[in-house]
């Protein structure tokens, strides 16, 4: 854990590494998901294909401050609309994670590689048979995260009285900084569903998700976010992960490709994934350990320019010191499994009722068990000098506003009453707005 009693950790505690993904589909001005090829440079690094051809991802570069990677992301957005408006068939990203009208799994085009690249499209194939392109479709947001090597390399020297310069790192080190960020993916799979309960913005879909005889009609799904819930994108098992050591929790990962329930490790569906430097494989991170922490069950919000407030952006930076401060607080496989669960529950549109189950059996509904932890985030940051308190209090403020205040702050309810009765028109039209403002 980070030892924050230390005011030399304490005033180092927010200083990291922040990384965003976006991911959006590209439609038609009538709607209609495209069918053009990716118009980008397929040796751009910053704007790739997730599944779908028309899939467009936005992989930003890391940076000190939250607001430069959602500035880096807005600059390639805008160079997106710039193409999809010169298009012959002008185009525009959806601004929604859930998809617009679908007129069938052949209206989801596969992303198309070729040469050395092709087992790409042979994997998508293989998810496609295996999920169903619907689910593919889903779009949503991805925030990487590490802390900066001299609140590590101060946090070690607390521990062990060693001191570490930069570049002199040794491999005690590293496995001092892979138990913090294990032990904080276990806490984060405790308490992470407060993301879901906090950024879900994706309550309505178009009926053709469900039927292909409801076209144009607006459904209102019962959950914040679909593509968390039980209806989104999970495996059809629930993994249990080993934390307790960096080459246990890839061979944990490694026992579900060898027993066959997945492919490959990048089909596990898992909420929260911890990454090494350079290429993502199990190999790098045995050889090299943990470099940072990825949470994935972000929505895509329509009501932000870009996708993602820099409000939120900056809580799950507060939520991550916070949780790597805490105690460690080990999960048997039950544990786990509930935790999961915790993440699909958090994804309800119903806050009063839906329950959140800690491992003890203590039950709380989502509203008072988002209450309750951010009171416990707000108590630990009073009792530490971070040097940044007014920005804290700020963030926690706004966050706590969507518990106390949801008709008008909720992300969901806000879109659920504004988008109602025209989902996919009023998505397409917001869309196109985006692109015109932004060309």
């Amino acid at each position: 854990m980070l030892h924050t009693e230390n005011e030399h950790i304490a005033k180092l505690l927010l200083s990291g590494n922040f990384g965003l993904e976006r991911e959006t589909l590209r439609v038609t001005e009538d709607g209609r998901l495209s069918h053009t090829k990716h118009p980008f440079d397929v040796d751009d690094s910053h704007i790739v294909r997730d599944f779908c051809e028309n899939q467009v991802e936005i992989n930003t570069s890391i940076y000190p401050m939250g607001r430069q990677a959602i500035d880096e992301l807005a600059g390639h957005h805008r160079r997106i609309e710039r193409t999809l408006s010169q298009s012959p068939q002008k185009e525009a990203l959806w601004m929604s994670s859930n998809p617009p009208r679908i007129y069938g799994e052949d209206d989801i085009p596969v992303a198309q590689f070729y040469g050395d690249s092709s087992s790409k499209t042979t994997y998508r194939h293989y998810l496609s048979n295996k999920y169903g392109r619907y689910k593919m479709a889903f779009s949503g947001i991805h925030f990487n995260y590490s802390f900066r090597g001299g609140l590590l390399r101060t946090n070690y020297e607390m521990e062990t009285g060693i001191h570490i310069e930069k570049g002199e790192e040794t491999p005690e080190y590293q496995r001092h900084c892979d138990k913090i960020y294990l032990d904080l993916a276990e806490n984060c799979l405790k308490y992470g569903w407060v993301i879901v309960a906090l950024t879900a913005a994706s309550p309505l879909l178009d009926g053709s998700y469900f039927d292909s005889g409801r076209v144009g009609e607006t459904v209102f799904s019962g959950m914040s976010s679909v593509r968390c819930s039980e209806l989104g994108y999970w495996n059809f098992f629930v993994p249990t992960l080993d934390y307790s050591d960096i080459n246990r929790y890839a061979d944990s990962i490694e026992h579900y490709v060898k027993n066959g329930l997945i492919s490959a490790p990048s089909e596990l569906y898992y909420p929260i994934r911890l990454k090494p430097k350079g290429k993502n494989k199990l190999e790098t991170l045995r050889a090299s350990g943990i470099n940072h922490i990825e949470l994935r069950p972000i929505d895509l919000n329509p009501l932000a320019e870009y996708g993602i407030d820099d409000r939120d952006v900056k809580f799950m930076q507060l939520l991550l010191a916070y949780l790597a401060s805490r105690e460690h607080e080990p999960l048997d496989a039950k544990g786990q499994v509930q935790s999961i669960q915790n993440f699909k529950s958090a994804a309800h549109f119903d806050t009063a009722n839906t329950k959140i189950m800690y491992p003890n059996g203590r039950a709380l509904s989502i509203a008072d068990a988002t209450a309750e932890l951010l009171n416990g985030i707000e108590w630990f940051f009073s009792r530490i000098d971070t040097g940044q308190t007014e920005r804290v209090n700020e963030i926690l403020a706004y966050q706590r506003k969507k518990v106390e205040d949801p008709e008008h702050y909720n992300y969901a309810r806000i879109i659920s009453r504004e988008y109602a009765g025209g989902f996919a028109d009023k998505v397409l039209a917001e869309s196109i707005k985006n692109r015109d403002r932004n060309v």
